[in-house]
């Protein structure tokens, strides 16, 4: 079977109309990888069943793909002709491609010098209207909610209910791929918080178990762990760099829920988690999507998660290449040898 995207798959759990055309770019479907020796290095002995969500493999390199078919889709229902968010990347890119599918015009504002050059690039190559604010994407955020009470333009953020639609199908996903169940452990991470909004809205609906979240902030930029608003917050995880969550109720109702707990990794927690999974496991992405890993070594190294005998889903939200500055900076010299097998040879032995 072809697969067709996550609105083809799993439109019946969907509020679609059934004279909506479906945009989509065949979406979804991302692989669940099963961790080949992490699992024993972030818990020794205790059988742990750890696997990654690998939604960097999505069209446009994140899980934002998922959320964007429908709202897209909803959008050219409507009859809009324009679309606008706010964004640190990857909304960006996914909104423009989408855009670009339907032939909608899309405006995307960002905050200067904070977007990644991979998520810039791609949002540019897709045709977007790329507008650099001066402030942060919190504030970017408010112009784009004021916007669309002014002119009938589409606002495509996760505060537009068809995103996070689109975006619990990971959980159906999740639940399939596992045979039929939810993990124990869901671990993600938190930045506007829809994405942990809408895998709780997910397992809910699809009954096929309940899993604990465990959602991961940067300690930069980590307002649902302090209880407040961060007015700027820094991170090397640009992707989760917001002060000011949208879904800020629905992740701290999703949390309680769930029995959950959410915790603030440091940047150099992240980016050895990051090191980690792209060195033992083969999975390059971009530093956000380290940080569901970060949180889980943190708390089983506090003794606040028991791993023995769990099966726990670690999403990775970005491709690495999302950010290559990250890993240009991050990685060791290639090393320079004569263009002659002999000093190859010497370097060998």
């Amino acid at each position: 079977m072809v697969w067709s995207g996550v609105l083809d798959k799993y439109g019946s759990y969907l509020p679609l109309a059934s004279a909506a055309r479906i945009i989509t770019l065949n979406e979804g479907n991302t692989p669940l990888v099963e961790s080949n020796r992490l699992a024993e290095f972030v818990a020794p002995g205790a059988g742990l069943k750890l696997y990654f969500k690998y939604e960097g493999l999505n069209p446009t390199g994140s899980f934002k793909d998922r959320g964007m078919t429908a709202a897209i889709t909803q959008a050219v229902f409507e009859g809009a002709n324009t679309v606008i968010c706010a964004s640190t990347g990857n909304t960006a890119a996914s909104a423009a491609a989408y855009a670009a599918r339907s032939g909608l015009r899309c405006l995307v504002l960002v905050p200067e010098g904070k977007i990644a050059l991979g998520k810039l690039a791609a949002s540019l190559a897709y045709g977007a209207e790329v507008i650099s604010i001066d402030g942060s994407f919190d504030d970017g955020l408010k112009m784009v909610r004021e916007i669309v009470k002014r002119k009938p333009i589409a606002l495509v953020n996760s505060v537009n209910p068809w995103r996070i639609e689109g975006q619990k199908t990971g959980a159906f996903e999740i639940c399939d791929q596992l045979g039929g169940v939810a993990p124990d452990w869901h671990c993600l991470p938190v930045g506007n918080a829809g994405n942990i909004t809408a895998y709780w809205m997910g397992y809910q609906q699809y009954e096929q178990g309940l899993p604990r979240l465990l959602g991961a902030q940067a300690s930069g930029a980590a307002p649902i762990v302090s209880g407040k608003v961060v007015t700027s917050p820094e991170t090397v995880a640009t992707a989760i760099r917001i002060g000011n969550p949208a879904r800020w109720r629905e992740a701290v109702q999703a949390l309680d829920d769930s029995g959950g707990t959410i915790t603030a990794v440091t940047d150099e927690e992240i980016l050895n988690a990051w090191r980690l999974l792209a060195k033992m496991e083969g999975l390059f992405v971009e530093p956000a999507s380290a940080s569901g890993l970060a949180a889980l070594m943190k708390l089983v190294n506090d003794g606040e998660v028991d791993p023995t005998g769990k099966r726990i889903v670690i999403v990775l939200t970005g491709h690495g290449l999302k950010d290559p500055g990250i890993a240009v900076r991050e990685a060791a010299e290639p090393l320079k040898l004569p263009a002659d097998i002999n000093a190859l040879e010497a370097y060998l032995e």
